[in-house]
């Protein structure tokens, strides 16, 4: 959330301007309605809402820039942007945020679109005091979310998906599937553990099989409607429907012998140097994003590379995407809206925060993704409209 130099240019080049009684030499941030929320959503803001002909605005405008000049100059260390909107131009802005009076003085958090009114004195040190009290707030509010977020859980092997009363039907509704079902105290299933581990991470890269596992004592109605007598159960579900229960012996070659065999066909395992691919995600920008989106299903993520939460969500994205490497119809993308040349694209794709994530299908967004960022989760929420789109 840290404001810096780069951001105040990247503004510049989007449609703001500044005001003053020199403009050119003017340090705080003027807004136009097209570029007021694209601020709002990456800085916490101190606005100013005024007009030109009012007396206490000009009086208060030598001010204004002093704490643009102290605030506004690239520093790692300040985290809000002091900006303006002249509200004889931008009259249905100014109205939206409720503007009765000139000038009004508003502080908004980063990603929030409703400010909190000031009722202080306007000399500098208030103004700058306010200002400390505000960020301050904005900070404890973040550390204190930090604290309460739940570790990150390990991250699955690749190929295995971990199913849940919710997930499972969605899941298992189309093609060809192996589940091994199972407690978390058995004995055998533990010893099964590596070998199914190795199964699925093996069979990544098949695009018609998917090995997937239930844990029977956290969902119980579904092993219950298979029924499911003891663990590790092992059974071949296609569309939906058990087909029969997996009896061989539960050794690798004898496990992929099996699916094979059920397949019909040769299996087409995961190459030793996949795992080193280094483009599993698509690097978007605005002269190819048009190509890219225009046939099946693309989920882009728009970034931006100071966000703390896209730094975190970075590797589960590449994970993501190594999923979906062997199906064509799916694309895993991400473009930096910091990139000069990506600034309009992003405004014209309604970005708003980062990371914002939306799922494109033949060129149309369809949906944005609001789920947790967990692997699994993204990897459902991809696989049902793939699922749709089969059966269109």
């Amino acid at each position: 959330m840290s404001f810096n130099l780069a951001f105040l240019a990247c503004l510049l080049l989007v449609g703001v301007d500044v005001y003053g009684h020199d403009e050119e030499e003017s340090l705080s941030v003027k807004y136009s309605a097209e570029s007021f929320n694209l601020g709002l959503a990456t800085n916490n803001h101190f606005v100013m809402f005024y007009a030109p002909w009012c007396g206490h605005c000009s009086r208060l405008s030598p001010t204004w820039e002093k704490l643009a000049e102290e605030f506004n100059d690239g520093s790692s260390s300040n985290d809000v942007i002091i900006a303006k909107v002249d509200c004889t131009v931008e009259t249905a802005l100014c109205s939206e945020h409720d503007v009765t009076g000139y000038p009004t003085l508003k502080f908004f958090k980063a990603g929030h679109d409703e400010g909190s009114k000031y009722r202080g004195g306007r000399d500098y040190e208030a103004l700058k005091s306010y200002i400390g009290e505000q960020v301050g707030k904005v900070l404890k509010e973040i550390d204190e979310m930090q604290l309460q977020e739940e570790p990150k859980a390990p991250a699955p092997v690749s190929g295995l998906v971990e199913l849940t009363e919710e997930t499972f039907d969605n899941y298992i509704a189309t093609g060809n599937h192996f589940v091994k079902f199972y407690a978390p105290w058995c004995g055998y299933c533990k010893k099964l553990a590596p070998t199914w581990e190795k199964l699925a991470e093996s069979l990544h890269f098949t695009t018609n099989i998917r090995v997937s596992q239930v844990d029977c004592t956290e969902h119980k109605e579904v092993c219950q409607r298979f029924e499911v007598k003891g663990y590790p159960t092992l059974l071949w579900i296609v569309d939906g429907q058990k087909i029969e229960k997996y009896s061989g012996d539960r050794s690798i070659e004898d496990l992929k012998a099996y699916v094979s065999d059920q397949l019909g066909v040769d299996l087409v395992e995961t190459p030793e140097e996949v795992p080193s691919i280094s483009n599993p995600v698509v690097q978007l920008s605005k002269e190819n994003f048009d190509h890219v989106v225009e046939k099946g299903l693309t989920f882009v993520k728009f970034f931006a590379p100071w966000c703390g939460h896209c730094k975190r969500m970075a590797p589960t994205w590449d994970e993501l995407g190594n999923k979906f490497l062997g199906i064509g119809e799916v694309t895993i993308g991400k473009v930096d809206c910091t990139l000069d040349i990506n600034k309009d694209l992003c405004m014209q794709q309604e970005v708003r925060g980062y990371p914002s994530i939306y799922l494109y299908k033949d060129g149309e967004r369809i949906n944005s993704y609001e789920g947790n960022r967990q692997l699994e989760d993204m990897y459902l929420f991809v696989a049902k409209y793939l699922q749709l789109k089969d059966e269109l």
